[in-house]
């Protein structure tokens, strides 16, 4: 009888396990299952475009041809020896290293100041995030009207006070900063919204404990509260305007089409004219590649330079 029941106590822990692992299997199966669609779409959408563009660029493909031959590197080879590259390159490079800071700072300074007012926020939130749902398309030609050489309100403006105004769009010397500002309206509304939601978390005791502390004014809850607290979202900000700033495309192709002289020429316009315009599709997905390359390597840079600066 004990023999029996060792047994049946020995099947029915077999049977528990056995019960376990058919659950557990099912819900693996529900969660794949429900998941899949997703997973899909990630690989339609991002995934094999990525391989097939990394395919092409090791190839002589022109946009609408029936044939096309493998030539390994010899995209990049060109790339390397290629002026308008590497003048996109750099050009791209000082846009992000100014539009960057430059947005960083002012949507901060605006969110703080919205979030201290008593009356009229939603108003100032929506006054200020404009920029950013508007049309770029609409906004460029404002902005082309603004910048003109002799209507323009900023010429204008500038001759009421006696200064001689440029023709910031078609000089060399000017037209890149022209559209870093174009590109500084636009991303402040983006960085203050984001910056508004890390101020609202801020607990309201912290800044009670900092003022029996000695913190009296306001620089030094700024500086004792405030920055650390924003330290998570200002990575974010900081990551995802790199990002989005180094994808600057609408206000080059409309104001300036790369000129003048390719002071304005930027990554996505030079692989947009390479790849839709020369139809040189092999070497303008090399050129996709070095973009994403170097999108990567913004954001991996940030996070990495910033990571023990965002932990409180």
């Amino acid at each position: 009888m004990s023999k029996e029941t060792e047994l049946t106590s020995e099947d029915l822990s077999k049977q528990r396990q056995s019960f376990i692992r058919a659950r557990k299997l099912s819900v693996s199966y529900l969660a794949y299952s429900m998941s899949t669609p997703a997973l899909v779409l990630i690989m339609l959408v991002l995934i094999f475009p990525v391989l097939a563009v990394f395919g092409l660029s090791f190839t002589d493909w022109l946009f609408g041809a029936k044939h096309l031959n493998f030539i390994g590197i010899k995209n990049y080879a060109q790339m390397l020896g290629d002026r308008v590259f590497w003048k996109s390159l750099s050009n791209t490079l000082i846009y992000v290293g100014t539009v960057v800071p430059g947005s960083f700072i002012i949507g901060l300074v605006v969110a703080i100041l919205i979030q201290s007012s008593t009356s009229l926020r939603g108003f100032y939130r929506a006054v200020y995030f404009l920029p950013v749902v508007a049309s770029l398309l609409a906004m460029a030609i404002v902005w082309e009207i603004l910048l003109h050489p002799t209507v323009g309100l900023l010429n204008l403006f500038l001759k009421n006070i006696g200064i001689t105004g440029r023709d910031w769009l078609n000089e060399s010397s000017t037209v890149l900063m022209a559209l870093a500002g174009i590109g500084i309206w636009q991303m402040s509304g983006f960085s203050m919204v984001l910056f508004l939601s890390g101020l609202v978390g801020i607990p309201i005791e912290l800044y009670e404990a900092a003022e029996i502390d000695g913190a009296d004014s306001a620089w030094d809850r700024f500086r004792t509260v405030t920055w650390p607290m924003l330290g998570p979202v200002s990575l974010f900000v900081l990551v995802i305007s790199a990002i989005r700033s180094s994808q600057v495309f609408d206000t080059v192709k409309v104001l300036t089409r790369g000129g003048p002289n390719k002071a304005s020429e930027v990554l996505l316009h030079t692989m947009y004219t390479e790849g839709f315009a020369f139809m040189r599709s092999g070497y303008g997905s090399a050129i996709t590649m070095v973009f994403l390359v170097f999108i990567l390597g913004i954001a991996l840079a940030q996070m990495k330079l910033l990571e023990k600066r965002t932990h409180y």
